[in-house]
């Protein structure tokens, strides 16, 4: 009997570990895939608002809406259902309204709804949108909005200027300074600035002039609070005559009594940001940086005691990045989020004794709030293996999984998990490597591999669900992704070895990598290929023009002629610290890595991909690669997305993307072939040939 026992768990086993009966993981599954997001807990703690995004991938389309999560009893509604985008829920303060972005009439705008029933009712019909609200006392609501500095909050007049500016006879863009236009947009004489919605529907304008209040931030921080009492805001702002080589943000207190404003941290020259009040109103807690121009800088928790003045940094101590915090009931204790190790796990700090102790560490947590009670944490998380859903966590037993949105496709398909390896890097650094099997895979039969190499530079591969990370193994590949010198998670001097050395430590741990997955049984190390976006598509440049094992490479928005980015890119202080100099300062090393001075040694096969209004990595640097990759006669495609920056369109663009890699590592190292043509796609005659 102990015997059918064993052997019956034996197959229980091999059925959940070795899941052949599920499908491969496709491009079609990751557009079924749906995305959950925006957490807003009630003020009673007892309901959880979220949104969740689903996409269309043949029609090229995505849609968001908002669901409800009772707490105690575990009931869902969907609260929203429109074909128009609904985002980012907040409460009102007795908690009977739910309010939310929509971009369903007039949008982006404010929108409420009665919990105790009826249909959403427009708020606001503010001509430039609405974005970044923020519940005030007695239901004062605050938002950012990009505007006219000459028009303020008036609609008429921001109407007149916008439509005078995108319909008139003359297009042009216009700039007497720099950073005239970030990331994917142009400037063109708008400036963002906070707003107050009375309890009479009236918009008043708190900052003015011309300059963003609050400034960029690509991580979406609000980048302004409220104190609970109403009384004050706290801001962001980057008061620098030279915005586009400072990294310099302060904050600023503004008395919404009178308007008047003092700034709290100019003392500091580096970042600082996302500001959070206290519940008892009597701290700011915010994010800060020590050294100027350098944004990789350690990202430190730090305090600001309004009643003394005093500021005190919390995590010193702590050798990793803080990304996001929560201020916990009792305005004694902060949980914040880090980047360590390839996961993103929860710390809390006591702010008077400065003690720190891991709560939770959940793989990639995303986003998470403490509940009023502060009993326990509600939370966002996913792994490679796991797509991201809402989970909760109550400080004693393991984490609780509270939504199953995506259960049906975890059920149906592979989803591949990650094997962990350590592998010895440059000056004698453990290199942290993740390796993922294909579908289906076979122990004695070798694959094609393909190494992922990130961008930043300083960025971490984390251990969380990624299309990269399905898409290829479905098609019959190994992925393989590791987090070389310059990753954070493993401590800042490990983050700083990267800059100023482009070409040294990080390549020497990209081929040690390479050769150690080449000396995998599994590995067919004669079908070997690497992709990387952004730094890691300078990377793929750069292993254009020196000796590799790669027999494809695949290179996107990527940094190429550094003389010419230097010139052509808005952050400059980004090129300033991190190459060192400005190219009249120190032609040496912008000569010395750049892989346009290796031209002669090209001969591996590349695929390139940029976006026409990239204008952190101007898609001419993709231009000119391609350009000389096609002179030295390499076999080479390039594909340019007209819409789209530094990140293509996630349900129109990507598909194209996904596609074109599967189509060129099938020529060069013989995965499955791509389910579509890419000419095809671009030419968008491929799903109406499917159709007939």
């Amino acid at each position: 009997m102990r015997k059918i026992i064993v052997f019956v768990a034996i197959l229980l086993a091999a059925f959940y570990l070795f899941p052949k009966d599920k499908k491969a993981f496709t491009i079609e599954t990751l557009y079924r895939i749906k995305n959950v997001g925006n957490l807003s807990i009630s003020p009673d703690g007892n309901k959880l608002a979220f949104v969740v995004t689903e996409y269309f991938l043949k029609e090229g389309k995505s849609n968001s809406d908002i669901y409800l999560l009772n707490l105690k009893t575990g009931e869902l509604v969907r609260l929203t259902n429109n074909e128009k985008a609904d985002y980012s829920p907040f409460w009102s303060e007795d908690g009977k309204y739910l309010y939310f972005i929509s971009t369903r009439k007039d949008g982006p705008q404010l929108w409420k709804i009665d919990l105790r029933g009826g249909e959403p009712q427009k708020v606001t019909s503010f001509y430039t949108g609405v974005s970044m609200p923020k519940m005030g006392k007695d239901g004062r609501i605050f938002f950012v909005s990009s505007i006219f500095p000459e028009c303020g909050a008036d609609n008429k007049c921001n109407k007149h200027l916008s439509e005078k500016l995108e319909k008139g006879p003359v297009q042009a863009h216009l700039a007497i300074s720099l950073l005239f236009r970030h990331w994917d947009h142009y400037r063109d004489f708008r400036y963002k600035h906070i707003f107050l919605l009375d309890r009479h529907g009236k918009v008043h304008q708190l900052t003015k002039g011309k300059k963003d209040f609050p400034p960029f931030s690509l991580d979406g921080h609000r980048g302004y609070d409220i104190s609970p009492d109403g009384k004050y805001m706290v801001y962001e702002a980057k008061l620098v005559s030279n915005p586009e080589s400072s990294t310099n943000f302060d904050l600023y207190i503004m008395d919404l009594q009178n308007g008047k404003f003092s700034c709290i941290t100019c003392e500091n020259k580096a970042w600082d940001g996302h500001p959070e009040f206290s519940p008892d109103g009597r701290y700011i807690a915010y994010i800060m940086q020590k050294v100027p121009g350098y944004e990789s800088d350690r990202f430190r928790l730090a305090i600001y005691d309004i009643k003394t003045g005093k500021k005190r940094v919390l995590t010193e101590k702590y050798d990793n990045w803080v990304d996001d915090f929560f201020w916990a009931p009792d305005s004694r204790t902060i949980y914040f989020k880090t980047e360590e190790r390839a996961h993103f796990p929860v710390y809390k700090v006591d702010i008077n004794t400065g003690r720190l102790e891991k709560v939770i560490d959940a793989k990639a947590i995303r986003e998470f709030e403490v509940t009023p009670d502060g009993k326990r944490i509600l939370m966002t998380r996913t792994s490679v293996k796991e797509p991201v859903e809402i989970w909760s966590y109550n400080f004693k037993s393991k984490p609780t999984r509270l939504t199953f949105f995506n259960k049906k496709i975890e059920d149906e398909v592979d989803i591949r998990p990650a094997e962990e390896h350590w592998v010895k890097g440059a000056a004698g650094a453990k290199i942290h490597l993740f390796i993922i099997k294909p579908h289906n895979f076979v122990k004695g039969k070798k694959y094609p591999l393909i190494l992922n190499v990130h961008g930043g530079p300083q960025q971490m591969w984390a251990d969380s669900f990624r299309g990269d990370w399905q898409i290829y193994p479905g098609a019959g590949y190994i992925v393989a992704f590791a987090n070389p010198h310059g990753s954070p998670g493993y401590g800042q001097k490990f983050v700083e070895a990267i800059s100023k050395d482009w070409g040294g430590k990080v390549m020497k741990d990209i081929m040690r990598v390479t050769d150690y997955l080449a000396s995998l049984p599994y590995v067919d190390s004669d079908h070997m290929g690497a992709m990387g976006w952004s730094w890691g598509g300078y990377a793929m440049m750069w292993l254009e023009g020196h000796p590799t094992r790669f027999k494809a490479l695949a290179a996107m928005m990527g940094v190429y002629n550094l003389r010419a980015m230097y010139s052509s890119t808005e952050e400059l202080w980004f090129p300033e610290w991190d190459i060192g100099g400005t190219p009249w300062e120190n032609p040496r090393a912008y000569k010395k890595f750049s892989p346009s001075n290796y031209v002669k040694n090209f001969k591996t096969p590349c695929l390139v991909i940029t976006g026409e209004r990239d204008y952190r990595v101007p898609y001419t640097q993709s231009i000119q690669f391609f350009t000389d990759l096609q002179k030295m006669g390499v076999p080479s495609m390039l594909i340019i997305f007209k819409n789209d920056g530094h990140w293509p369109n996630y349900v129109k663009s990507m598909p194209v993307y996904y596609n074109a890699h599967l189509e060129w590592f099938h020529k060069y190292l013989g995965g499955a072939p791509a389910p579509y043509s890419t000419e095809k796609l671009i030419r968008n005659i491929q799903f109406e040939e499917e159709k007939k």
